[in-house]
């Protein structure tokens, strides 16, 4: 039976602890879980609502200037908008002047292009670090796990126990393939990402030599999860780097809808990225 787990506003889905049974009838892997009107939410604790550099040192992902603190929705201050710090030595040299621009922006006052508010596809793995207004649904079958974003839509599609096809077509969530290790967490490979997206909420791009491994982990009291994260890009990173992202879980959330495009338009002509239009039909 194909199952559904929600992640609410700041949030992102959730391994919980129920098991998929062999024909056997043996315990093997964890599963995403959903009953009824109710879903498991991970909220975030390692505040701000970035990915970080692990513990113990060595390359971390870009974060904010120290200039220009960052300041989160939610925190009781001012809220503000991301400023890079440029001087992270992941960075090749090519990237800082579109990464300054967008800096300078932000230091002027002008609104930044976030994927979500512009319902552009967040990529990977900007997937681990947004922050999304409504959740993100994961629905587990036998060969693939399925995660939707219901206000855009999008659709990012794991296939379980299967190696990456030989020639893959970039695209907005490239090639995702997982399986499960030591029941208690989720490994998922990413190859064939096209350059359309950032790396992360600070506008770093990237190109389509982009890999990344996720490792969702499930903590023992079940309380938490813990993501691991594995970045390499030659043509864009001097090196690969690292980072975490933990969630806290907690129970009975509910599974709103919220579209994306509604209301959504540069209406005070702040020169906002334009919204995301379909050439052709879908149907």
């Amino acid at each position: 039976m194909s199952r559904i787990v929600s992640a609410g506003a700041a949030a992102i889905a959730v391994l919980a602890t129920g098991t998929a049974l062999a024909a056997d009838g043996e315990k093997k892997i964890p599963i995403f879980v959903y009953t009824d009107k109710t879903a498991w939410r991970l909220d975030r604790s390692l505040g701000p609502d970035d990915l970080l550099a692990p513990p113990g040192g060595g390359p971390g992902p870009v974060t904010y200037d120290r200039r220009y603190p960052y300041v989160p929705n939610g925190s009781g201050r001012q809220s503000t908008y991301r400023v890079a710090d440029l001087s992270n030595p992941i960075l090749q040299d090519w990237l800082k002047p579109s990464m300054k621009k967008a800096n300078d922006e932000v230091i002027a006052g002008k609104v930044p292009f976030r994927a979500r508010e512009r319902c552009w596809p967040v990529g990977v793995p900007g997937f681990d670090a947004y922050s999304p207004a409504e959740p993100f649904y994961f629905l587990q079958r036998a060969n693939e796990i399925i995660v939707i974003n219901p206000g855009g839509p999008e659709i990012r599609h794991i296939y379980l126990d299967v190696p990456h096809s030989k020639n893959v077509k970039p695209s907005w969530y490239g090639e995702s393939v997982g399986h499960y290790e030591g029941g208690d967490t989720l490994v998922i490979d990413t190859i064939g990402l096209n350059d359309k997206t950032f790396i992360d909420n600070y506008r770093t791009p990237h190109t389509t030599q982009m890999h990344v491994i996720e490792r969702w982990k499930l903590a023992p009291d079940a309380k938490w999860i813990d993501v691991s994260v594995f970045v390499e890009d030659p043509g864009a990173l001097t090196t690969p780097y690292r980072a975490v992202q933990r969630w806290l879980r907690q129970e009975n959330t509910t599974l709103p809808v919220t579209p994306c495009a509604e209301n959504n338009n540069d209406h005070f002509n702040q020169g906002l990225v334009p919204l995301a239009e379909a050439k052709t039909s879908d149907f």
